[in-house]
């Protein structure tokens, strides 16, 4: 892949450190990463630029990411969107609100974080080989 044609993600988390370490980590592994610290950012990024995944907390400020997830859906329904969560509860939540959504709960390796987003993008990939 080159660079033009990176696929695109858009890391909603409130936890500096984790969105640091997750954007780090997603942008070695070859995807172009936007983050913000919460959904009422990610909402106008949704409205003005593609993204091809929508990386969400569920737990945050102003909107969680379930409600951005939703608003998601609306904007560009063609993103795909992934949850991690460190609440077990919220997890069920997530499953049952937007069943089509992988949750990934915390802790988790970021081989494993790598892993899932590729897992989402696999029929893509396939489909331009």
């Amino acid at each position: 892949m080159t660079t033009t044609d990176r696929l695109r993600i858009l890391l909603a988390e409130d936890e500096e450190a984790m969105r640091d370490y997750l954007a780090s980590a997603l942008h070695n592994a070859g995807y172009d990463v936007v983050a913000v610290d919460r959904g009422t950012k990610a909402v106008p990024l949704l409205e003005s630029q593609h993204f091809d995944l929508l990386l969400s907390d569920i737990v945050m400020p102003e909107m969680d990411g379930i409600e951005l997830a939703q608003r998601c859906n609306e904007i560009s329904p063609r993103t795909k969107v992934m949850f991690i969560t460190g609440f077990a509860a919220v997890t069920l939540k997530a499953s049952r609100d937007q069943p089509q959504a992988k949750v990934l709960s915390k802790p988790f390796h970021l081989r494993d974080l790598v892993l899932e987003v590729e897992r989402v993008f696999e029929d893509r990939l396939h489909a331009t080989v």
